[in-house]
């Protein structure tokens, strides 16, 4: 086995302080079906995900607070870790005594990241940990199909992490996917539906509700109503809500309507589809456009989730039927599905890597992944074959 980066020496945390603890990390092998090397625009023979797992001189495994500062190390080499993850896409760490919401919160944090604030939320997720949730929560026989984190919304997070705290015996795998690879297939293979998002890009209609809308679903107050207290009248609440759709700063290229005596809020969003990388520049295809297909046309889901977001060209036209399923089936091809191990840490570039949730049997709570979403230092640029403010996005304002 490679061992994939120098080793670093930090200071062992324990009872003899005159020792010290030197932990790296190795690449190793994963299955085929949960490791796969990844086509063009991808360097050869890159893989992903990229497998990790601490190397240590001595008997001892890692503290969480050596593996911490590891990391920490790393990535004050020039963000060693990010350039891994905007050529492999998602990162795998394995063997990291994580233990608890709290312990994944430190490694987290430990990549030196900016909290992602989830403006227009569309999930229920409480915090657990500084910057740590439940993953979706939807019923376990609930298919989430592959698809960028927040690709309806104009604020998405860069990078997306989630800790296994128990893995399910049966299923619940979470895919694995390169977004620049299915723009590149795409491409070659339906170029007059590349053609067509460059030129318009999408429009996005999400529907929030006062009350949850689905199991595991959020509120409008979740999604809008961070500012919103008790005793607020309606006028109010509604203002306040407004004033933070007003901080994704996109004039009118985000517009909204109040329905249902104000119980429901119509938020409509021109957003591009295809996005750069910021540091390869290298065109993605950022949506979640085989996820909606899949929910549209398989019956069992249909009546395990309501359909909150609408997908059409940003002309306000429909994308055929016959594009979305494409785009489907150049997932499943392009896919791996990671089977959890407890203590699992994946690490995705929101931007690369597509990500996703497959049913799994046994109880609910057979299966406990929690996630952490941050911001990196730069948004995602504009495809040179879109034209307009609209196709540029940015980080809401403070």
């Amino acid at each position: 086995m490679s061992t994939l980066v120098a080793t670093q020496d930090v200071q062992k945390l324990s009872q003899n302080e005159d020792e010290s603890e030197v932990v790296g990390f190795e690449a190793f092998s994963l299955p085929s079906t949960n490791q796969r090397t990844l086509g063009a625009p991808h360097p050869k023979d890159t893989v992903t995900p990229l497998a990790l797992r601490p190397s240590t001189i001595g008997a001892s495994p890692p503290t969480l607070d050596a593996a911490v500062a590891t990391i920490k190390t790393l990535q004050a080499q020039d963000g060693f870790l990010t350039k891994q993850l905007a050529r492999h896409g998602t990162l795998l760490f394995r063997g990291l005594p994580i233990h608890s919401a709290d312990d994944f919160s430190k490694v987290a944090h430990a990549f030196g990241y900016s909290p992602h604030e989830i403006i227009g939320i569309v999930v229920d997720r409480p915090l657990l940990a500084p910057n740590v949730a439940p993953a979706n929560e939807a019923p376990k026989e609930v298919l989430i199909y592959n698809h960028n984190e927040s690709p309806q919304v104009p604020h998405a997070p860069e990078y997306i992490m989630f800790y296994c705290h128990t893995a399910p015996s049966i299923g619940g795998e979470t895919p694995i996917a390169s977004s620049l690879e299915l723009f590149q297939r795409a491409k070659e293979e339906i170029p007059e539906f590349i053609n067509k998002l460059a030129e318009t890009g999408v429009r996005s209609r999400v529907v929030y509700k006062v009350d949850q809308q689905y199991a595991g679903g959020s509120t409008l107050k979740q999604a809008f109503g961070k500012e919103v207290v008790d005793g607020d009248d309606a006028a109010t609440r509604k203002q306040k809500v407004e004033d933070q759709i007003r901080r994704y700063s996109r004039g009118e290229h985000t517009t909204w309507e109040w329905t249902d005596d104000d119980q429901t809020l119509v938020l409509t969003h021109h957003l591009p589809a295809i996005r750069t990388h910021p540091h390869t520049n290298l065109p993605t295809l950022f949506t979640a456009l085989a996820a909606y297909y899949k929910r549209f046309v398989d019956v069992a889901l249909e009546a395990g989730r309501k359909d909150v977001t609408q997908t059409l060209y940003g002309d306000g036209t429909p994308i055929p039927e016959e594009y979305l399923k494409k785009l489907a089936e150049i997932t499943d091809e392009i896919r791996v599905l990671h089977k959890w191990q407890q203590g699992d840490v994946l690490v995705y570039d929101n931007v690369i890597s597509q990500h996703g949730r497959e049913p799994w049997g046994g109880r609910q709570e057979d299966r406990v992944i929690l996630a952490s979403l941050w911001d990196g230092e730069k948004v995602p640029g504009q495809y040179e074959g879109s034209k307009g403010d609209w196709a540029q996005v940015v980080q809401a304002s403070g």
